[in-house]
C-alpha cells in the first residue's frame, strides 16, 4: 500500500459558477467536494498550486489520501479531476471517504515490465498496451499503486489478456474477466514495414522458384 499523501482544504460556504471562476482567478485556489460514508457532502477549497504537485505523481490517483478540512482529517480517495481543456489548469475536484472495513472500487494503474527481455522485442517486434489501468475492487487496506503486468514470455503475434494479470492478494477484477469481457492487455507483432517486406521476399523466392522449374525441366 502507498504512503499517505495530505491535502489541506477549508469549507467553502458560497458556491456557483461565478464564485467559483472568482475563487480561482484571485485567490488562485479550486472548488472541490468530498462525499461517501453516510455523511453529507462538504464543499472546499484547496490551493491550486498544491494540489497541482500532488497529481504530477501518478500514485495519487490510487492510494488512500489524507484530507483535512479545517484541521479535522479524513481518509478519502480521488474519484474525479476536471481540467481546463486548453489551459494546464485543475478547476474542480472530487474526493470520496472511504469506510477501511468496506470494500471500494478503484482503478489502478498497469505497470509494464520483461520487455528488455521479451525475444520477440528483442527480434524487433513491438508491443502495444492495449490497457494502461483496470478497475479492481479490495479492502482500502489492500489498494496497490500499481499492478505488474510481466510480458517476458509473450510471444510474437500473441496477446495478454485480462484473465492473465496476476493480482495481488486481498484485490480482484471489479467486473469478471469472461469470454465476453476477456479484453486484450497487451499484444506483440511485428512493425508493418517489415511484415510487408517479409511477404515481399517470400513472394519473389516463390516466382523465382515457379521461373526455375521450367528451365529445369526443359534440361532433363
Amino acid at each position: 500500500m502507498a504512503a499517505s499523501t495530505q491535502f489541506n482544504a477549508e469549507l467553502r460556504e458560497e458556491r456557483g459558477k461565478a464564485e467559483s471562476r472568482r475563487m480561482r482567478r484571485l485567490q488562485d485556489r479550486i472548488p472541490a467536494v468530498v462525499y461517501g460514508a453516510g455523511k453529507e457532502n462538504q464543499f472546499l477549497t484547496l490551493p491550486h498550486k498544491d494540489v497541482s504537485l500532488s497529481l504530477a505523481y501518478e500514485a495519487v490517483y490510487s492510494q488512500i489520501l489524507t484530507l483535512t478540512v479545517n484541521g479535522a482529517e479524513e481518509k478519502v480517495v480521488l474519484k474525479d479531476v476536471q481540467r481546463h481543456p486548453v489551459k494546464n489548469r485543475i478547476l474542480h475536484v472530487d474526493f470520496l471517504r472511504i469506510n477501511m472495513k468496506e470494500k471500494l472500487r478503484m482503478n489502478v494503474p498497469l505497470h509494464f515490465t520483461g520487455e528488455d527481455v521479451n525475444a520477440a522485442i528483442k527480434d524487433g517486434a513491438l508491443i502495444s498496451h492495449l490497457m494502461n489501468e483496470i478497475e479492481v475492487k479490495c479492502l482500502p487496506g489492500n489498494l496497490p499503486e500499481f499492478i505488474e503486468v510481466d510480458v517476458s514470455a509473450l510471444e510474437l503475434d500473441g496477446s495478454l489478456h485480462l484473465s492473465q494479470v496476476k493480482l495481488p492478494n486481498g484485490v480482484e477484477l471489479a467486473h469478471a474477466a469472461d469470454e465476453a469481457h476477456d479484453h486484450t492487455v497487451a499484444s506483440i507483432h511485428m512493425p508493418r514495414a517489415a511484415k510487408e517486406e517479409s511477404t515481399e521476399v517470400v513472394a519473389e523466392a516463390a516466382a523465382a522458384a515457379a521461373a526455375e522449374a521450367p528451365a529445369a525441366e526443359a534440361k532433363e
